[in-house]
């Protein structure tokens, strides 16, 4: 099985549009399985972002002596 993945703008409406050149890539018949996950806002991203630019900061001083532990 393949994912189809394809981004599109929410409504308000109970259907979802599904883009003609997705509909070309499905088998016209069958089941297939649907997942919506909502984007994410510009907060989220902001803090995605924060939150790895300080994984990636040096360890504070005091906890270098956990360095030397094998």
């Amino acid at each position: 099985m393949r994912p189809i993945e394809f981004t599109v703008e929410l409504t308000g409406e109970r259907a979802v549009t599904i883009p003609d050149d997705v509909v070309a890539q499905l088998p016209k018949t069958g089941r297939a399985r649907v997942i919506i996950l909502p984007a994410a806002d510009s907060s989220d991203a902001e803090w995605r972002r924060a939150a790895y630019e300080q994984f990636l900061r040096d360890d504070a001083a005091e906890d270098a002596i956990y360095d030397t532990y094998k």
